[in-house]
């Protein structure tokens, strides 16, 4: 479930200096709270993978690397919270919630092979570990078992909200989707704009409204409420995608791979648009590789182009924005909980 690195755990890391996988301590609070959340869910979605039968040694070997190293808290967190936020009880809802993991950790898989990426936060990714084809193969392993799961798990649904919960999953899916499609080809034409690179943000945010929505439906919530978390979810998506391009600018590891595949953190192409800071950047990016002092100049040339200051005020209307929906909900530690991770988007940059 798409680029958000399929989960936002990185956008609870926070730049400090440009020491960016410092975490403040709202962020260990969100994350505390979230890892709990998921741990029933993401336990039981490992078990089910390890129980499937795989004849490739090679095949069985990704999938034990890629368990090893998973731990998307995100989806199936917020899904939970956005259960028990309109009085539903999220422990009965852990296949749901692991069906949910099993098909983010499927994108992740296709996306890591799309963007040819090797190594994540310092571990090689299936696609660099194993190749294409274990990659690929591996992706559509977790997305049978967690379609098959999720649809499984909708059987203790009313016969409507079963149809709306297979029509949405598929719609924001396909969202998801496009919004990968979108970005290859905006590759292939280097047609880098910040209007297209919004456009297809907000597409990829669909995996978060996804959580949200569906925790609020399974959850047994009134219309108004479903359809305010599902705002929310879509707001989280965004603002999260914003805040890991934000984070990779301080990231050497990360820009640099980025960069060799002209894939430029959102805020950089934002900054670009100033003409002193576009020949500045070039600049510095056309090293073969970038020192600290290169991240540094590229840090402070970028968070003070004008665009990405719009950009920032753009990020906090969209948090109030999500405040303001989380007002509609029931009064609640949990609606508490929401309105910490929105506040949160913003923290230490």
């Amino acid at each position: 479930m798409n680029n958000i690195r399929s989960n936002f755990n990185q956008s609870f890391k926070c730049n400090h200096k440009y020491e960016y996988n410092m975490v403040p301590q709202t962020g260990k609070k969100v994350v505390a709270d979230l890892q709990q959340r998921s741990k029933k869910g993401l336990r039981f979605a490992k078990n089910i993978m390890k129980k499937e039968k795989m004849e490739h040694p090679k095949l069985r070997q990704a999938l034990n690397h890629y368990l090893y190293y998973w731990n998307d808290f995100t989806h199936a967190g917020l899904f939970s919270a956005a259960c028990e936020v309109v009085g539903g009880n999220f422990e009965k809802t852990i296949p749901t919630q692991s069906s949910i993991a099993m098909m983010a950790a499927a994108f992740d898989i296709h996306d890591d092979i799309i963007d040819k990426s090797n190594i994540k936060q310092k571990i090689p990714t299936v696609f660099g570990k194993f190749g294409i084809e274990m990659a690929l193969l591996l992706g559509n392993a977790f997305l049978i078992e967690g379609y098959k799961l999720f649809v499984d798990s909708t059987k203790d649904l009313s016969e409507k909200k079963r149809d709306i919960a297979l029509d949405k999953i598929k719609e924001l899916l396909f969202q998801v989707g496009n919004a990968h499609a979108l970005e290859v080809g905006m590759k292939e034409s280097k047609n880098f704009t910040p209007k297209n690179y919004f456009k297809i943000t907000e597409l990829k945010a669909a995996s978060v409204e996804a959580d949200m929505y569906l925790g609020a439906l399974f959850g047994g919530g009134k219309k108004t409420e479903i359809e305010s978390l599902a705002k929310i979810g879509r707001i989280l998506g965004i603002l999260a995608t914003l805040r890991d391009d934000l984070i990779d600018v301080f990231d050497i590891e990360e820009l640099n791979t980025r960069l060799s595949v002209n894939d430029l953190p959102l805020p950089l192409i934002f900054a670009m648009e100033d003409q002193k800071v576009q020949k500045k950047t070039s600049r510095i990016m056309a090293k073969p590789c970038l020192t600290d002092q290169d991240i540094v100049e590229l840090v402070d040339a970028t968070l003070e182009a004008k665009p990405v200051i719009e950009l920032k005020e753009k990020m906090k209307k969209l948090i109030n924005k999500g405040l303001r929906l989380t007002e509609t909900l029931p009064v609640s530690i949990t609606r508490s909980k929401i309105q910490l991770i929105l506040s949160f988007m913003l923290e230490d940059l």
